[in-house]
């Protein structure tokens, strides 16, 4: 008996084995559409237009939806903010100025480093939108509640919200989105004939 619980604990079970597999898989499929963005956002709008809607019909689970919301909000503002706040580093005295970003015209330009990068964004927003649409399902998770005071509650914290953030960006000058890279005219000189 303590030979086979021995082999039991030394080898993995055939369901841990199957657990592994369908992890790596899962992995796999993510490494493959992590370069297809645009089709990844397109599916992740489609998914929250069919909750958005299944939620409209129904008239319901507007709890879920709030939840959903604040989840939300606070990925895009993890998404908005540099890895290294400047004004964290500011305050601890021993902090690494190599990844801080530049505060004066003279320092060394740094690029940009999200907090949560654009591939987390999305699938932590599409694993929450398909949570919440799930949810939906189960009627333990409709809590009634009078919604316009979700509603007005939701828009003025991220009203606040999104005024910090703006106000910090202008404070430490950055700029958290490019719109790919500069094209300049080669005409710098102007050939007279």
């Amino acid at each position: 008996m303590d030979n086979s619980a021995a082999n039991g604990a030394e080898s993995p079970s055939k369901v841990q084995a199957q657990v592994a597999a369908l992890q790596r898989r899962f992995q796999a499929t993510l490494d493959q559409i992590t370069p297809y963005w645009q089709q990844r956002w397109i599916a992740t709008g489609v998914l929250f237009f069919v909750y958005v809607i299944r939620v409209w019909i129904i008239s319901a689970y507007y709890i879920v939806t709030y939840s959903l919301g604040i989840y939300l909000l606070n990925l895009f503002l993890a998404f908005l903010q540099p890895k290294f706040d400047p004004a964290m580093e500011q305050m601890e005295d021993g902090a690494d100025d190599e990844l801080a970003l530049p505060t004066k015209n003279d320092d060394e330009f740094r690029p940009f480093i999200r907090r949560l990068p654009e591939f987390k964004f999305w699938y932590w927003g599409t694993r929450g939108i398909g949570t919440a649409f799930i949810c939906t399902f189960i009627p333990i998770f409709d809590v009634p509640v009078f919604w316009p005071i979700l509603v007005v509650y939701f828009l003025i914290l991220f009203g606040l919200t999104m005024k910090q953030r703006i106000k910090h960006m202008i404070k430490y000058k950055y700029v958290p989105w490019n719109f790919g890279k500069k094209s300049y005219s080669g005409g710098g000189a102007k050939n007279d004939k």
